[in-house]
């Protein structure tokens, strides 16, 4: 095993490689000018069809299908590996230059939502829809959508950049994330061992927050790691992340801001009517 010792001083190493060593930089702010498109609707979303991206495509998508017209919206795709999140637009959306970002245009001056959850929170709120009234099960869906907002990053940004995107395979690096993430699938699985959904027995944001992520992985959608995970392992985070991937509105959130993996894609979104021609 190859040894490293730190330098007194960290250095920023561009070469250092990597899937997303051309736009990863150690400073904020915009790189370059760029005004947003904006479109028809009061919401407009600037994202791709991330994890964090698609939670709030389902939503939204949910929403609609729940006869809140108002919720119609507008989805921008930004493009992640050409920079387009550093553009002067959208870092004055979002100062930390991470997808999604929402923009609602029904307040004035606009109100700017960044964070995934952040929006979910602003949407659900503002709509008074997938986020229960009780006081018991209300505290329980926030527990589990700001559980998926800290424990995510071990998934995405530890196992799934080691084990998918680092430019050579540490055996650390993945074991040490690949335990974690079973670790936490394995607290996924021993609760939905006892309820139907995430916070209980409704359908709730912290389903459309966490199914993205883990859903996705043990649907085999995520890094291609089902098998390396075995994700046989967890049948109750199975059958909730079936029972999430069979709603109409999850299907089509799915795909918007969507240009990589299996088709359908929708690049941009602008209207319930541009899912006619996916048959969705």
């Amino acid at each position: 095993m190859s040894s490293y010792t730190p330098p007194k001083i960290w250095q920023w190493q561009q070469q250092n490689g990597g899937t997303f060593a051309n736009i990863n930089r150690p400073i904020a702010g915009a790189t370059h000018e760029m005004v947003l498109p904006k479109g028809q609707h009061a919401l407009q979303l600037y994202s791709l069809a991330t994890p964090n991206g698609v939670k709030v495509t389902i939503l939204l998508e949910e929403l609609i299908a729940a006869g809140h017209h108002a919720a119609e919206y507008d989805a921008w795709l930004i493009n992640i590996r050409e920079g387009t999140q550093f553009s002067s637009g959208f870092v004055d959306v979002n100062p930390n230059s991470k997808i999604p970002a929402l923009l609602d245009h029904s307040t004035s001056p606009p109100t700017r939502v960044f964070e995934s959850a952040a929006i979910l929170l602003y949407l659900a709120e503002k709509f008074q829809a997938f986020m229960p009234r009780d006081s018991a099960t209300r505290t329980e869906m926030f527990n589990w959508l700001f559980w998926q907002m800290g424990s995510a990053p071990f998934l995405g940004g530890g196992f799934g950049h080691f084990y998918a995107y680092a430019p050579v395979k540490i055996e650390y690096a993945i074991d040490r994330y690949a335990m974690e993430t079973k670790r936490q699938l394995d607290v996924l699985n021993q609760l939905l061992a006892t309820r139907t959904y995430i916070a209980g027995e409704e359908y709730t944001i912290a389903d459309m927050a966490i199914w993205p992520w883990y859903g996705g992985v043990v649907l085999g959608r995520l890094y291609d790691a089902a098998e390396f995970l075995s994700v046989h392992e967890y049948p109750h985070v199975q059958r909730w992340a079936r029972l999430i991937d069979n709603r109409p509105a999850v299907k089509r959130g799915y795909v918007v801001n969507r240009t990589f993996g299996p088709e359908p894609h929708l690049a941009n979104r602008h209207s319930s009517d541009d899912f006619i021609p996916l048959g969705l």
